[in-house]
């Protein structure tokens, strides 16, 4: 993680990377995880996948709290409601504002699926 964050501030110079910054790079740490994870899990390399679930759960320390699917359920039905969206090919409509939202606090993918859920039926 240190390595990534001061990769990301020789990237930027002269300008500093700021907590928000620093976030980022803690979130791409993150997804890297979690797709190696679905990797190592899928190709059964159990002790590779361990060892990522370990790394996940402390960079996790340093981001926002992860809301449950219900609240992401929540938030995209009302967010459903104020576009007006009817099908799975408006899911461009939804997700970039229900992102806005739950900002730090959901993966991407697990907001995708929910979406799309909801948009289908």
């Amino acid at each position: 993680m240190l390595a990534a964050v001061k990769n990301e501030e020789v990237r930027r110079r002269p300008q500093p990377l700021d907590e928000e910054g620093v976030r980022d790079v803690l979130r791409k740490q993150a997804k890297m995880r979690r797709d190696s994870i679905e990797a190592f899990d899928t190709g059964g390399r159990t002790e590779l996948a361990a060892r990522e679930r370990a790394q996940l759960a402390v960079i996790e320390e340093y981001l926002p709290k992860q809301v449950d699917a219900e609240a992401i359920r929540e938030i995209a039905r009302r967010v459903i409601a104020e576009t007006g969206a009817s099908g799975p090919r408006e899911m461009g409509k939804v997700m970039p504002k229900v992102m806005a939202v739950l900002k730090d606090q959901a993966d991407g993918k697990a907001v995708s699926q929910v979406v799309a859920e909801l948009l289908k039926g």
